[in-house]
């Protein structure tokens, strides 16, 4: 449940200093992908933290017996959440970070299940149904930064191809046919 309150209580955050702070609208801060974008930041900051100090001997209880190396995996899935963070919030690499934590939230939902079905004495959050719908929910903010960048840079690249085309266009005389053979 932890993760779930970073991240809405950061994206409300973000959302409304980037809403009514006119400094922060400018640098693209009012829009809800780049709040989720914020809120998913620090929600994963926090939870590869935890995959080091505070929980990482339970990380390693989830994982599930028929995976090798629970240690080593809860360090690579942690530091890649903290590598995760920190692309979301750069703008060349936003797109990439946002896709590979979105397969990792993917591939770590097995540890979730063996939780779930095999520990004792849970939270309720810990249980299969809550756990699977805080998944999704981060699935789904994961998406709601993904779609927005592709989107952006499909723009983008047609704008570019526009430009270009209107460039080698204003190149020839529009008057003069170029084909030669043309009357």
């Amino acid at each position: 449940m932890t993760p779930l309150l970073f991240l809405i209580i950061t994206t409300l955050i973000a959302y409304t200093i980037g809403r009514f702070t006119s400094a922060a609208a400018k640098h693209g801060l009012a829009p809800w992908p780049a709040a989720i974008r914020y809120g998913l930041a620090v929600m994963f900051i926090v939870t590869g933290i935890s995959h080091f100090v505070g929980m990482r001997e339970a990380l390693i209880d989830m994982v599930p017996p028929w995976l090798p190396g629970a240690p080593a995996l809860v360090t690579v899935t942690g530091a890649l959440e903290l590598l995760g963070a920190i692309g979301l919030l750069l703008g060349p690499t936003r797109l990439w970070a946002a896709s590979g934590l979105e397969l990792m939230l993917i591939l770590m939902f097995p540890a979730n299940v063996h939780l779930a079905l095999t520990g004792e004495n849970l939270p309720w959050d810990d249980h299969l149904l809550p756990r699977t719908l805080m998944q999704v929910l981060f699935l789904a903010a994961v998406l709601a930064v993904i779609i927005p960048e592709i989107r952006a840079r499909r723009g983008a690249r047609r704008h570019r191809e526009s430009d270009a085309a209107k460039r080698s266009g204003a190149a020839t005389d529009p008057g003069v046919p170029t084909d030669p053979s043309a009357p």
